[in-house]
């Protein structure tokens, strides 16, 4: 299973892209950075993009893959997620008003797009993978995500604060291979990571210890961190011992 890191960010500069990942060059997970990191040949090769939740930096180049799929034409682009996340998709984003809804706009080969409803925690074979939708604590209805290829699954948190059932899931998942796990605010700012359904290092080392011993040297790529405090969070995050923790940079890539 190849892993390519598009955006890694809980905000946006000239050097910081909002979150987005690529698996195997065709299932996306989550959409910051989709059209503003990929080639218009490798946005084409994408077959489904899984949207963990409906908040706009991790939704918001559905808009131009979407109309860029458009011009090139093939396969509907398939969009999955949980059900109260679609329906904000079509409701606020996918509406007409403030976008063209492209799953009714045709190309020859059909509808532009389409939605997939994920049933949590109910496995769907999307892109020859495995996915499992597992909901987590946001401020709105969130999922992470498990992935199972052949021979690896990758674990993605979406964003979320402390929760209990993502980890439960995880201690039974054969063949994990690595974690991409949020993380946005220094510890000095707990009381807004946790109004805003958010880690802050603290509180993520105690998360970690909920996946059991036998995970202590499972790859964890950390994501998410607010550019304003990238540095603190870092140096933060460096006093965590006893974890295999790493912090994604932009076009990283990982064969697992």
């Amino acid at each position: 299973m190849e892993l390519r890191v598009l955006g890694c960010h809980g905000g946006e500069s000239v050097k910081h892209r909002t979150s987005s990942f690529l698996v195997d060059g065709h299932l996306a997970v989550d959409a910051g950075a989709i059209t503003s990191m990929l080639t218009l040949e490798e946005q084409h090769a994408i077959d489904t993009v899984l949207v963990s939740h409906a908040h706009m930096d991790h939704v918001r180049d559905l808009a131009t893959l979407a109309d860029n799929r458009c011009q090139q034409g093939g396969p509907p682009l398939v969009i999955a997620s949980t059900r109260e996340t679609l329906v904000a998709l079509r409701t606020h984003f996918f509406n007409d008003k403030l976008w063209p809804d492209f799953s009714r706009i045709h190309t020859p080969q059909g509808p532009t797009i389409v939605f997939r409803e994920l049933e949590p925690e109910t496995p769907t074979v999307l892109d020859g993978h495995t996915v499992r939708a597992v909901l987590v604590s946001h401020t709105i209805e969130t999922c992470g995500f498990i992935v199972e290829g052949k021979s690896a699954s990758l674990a993605y948190s979406g964003d979320t604060g402390p929760t209990e059932r993502f980890w439960e899931v995880l201690r039974e998942t054969p063949k994990l291979r690595a974690l991409l796990l949020e993380v946005s605010f220094p510890n000095e700012h707990h009381r807004l990571a946790q109004a805003s359904g958010h880690h802050t290092p603290e509180t993520l080392g105690r998360e970690l210890e909920k996946l059991g011993g036998e995970h202590r040297d499972l790859p964890v790529m950390l994501y998410h961190i607010k550019p304003v405090f990238q540095e603190r969070v870092e140096r933060e995050l460096a006093k965590l011992s006893g974890h295999n923790l790493q912090v994604c940079q932009l076009g990283d890539q990982y064969l697992l």
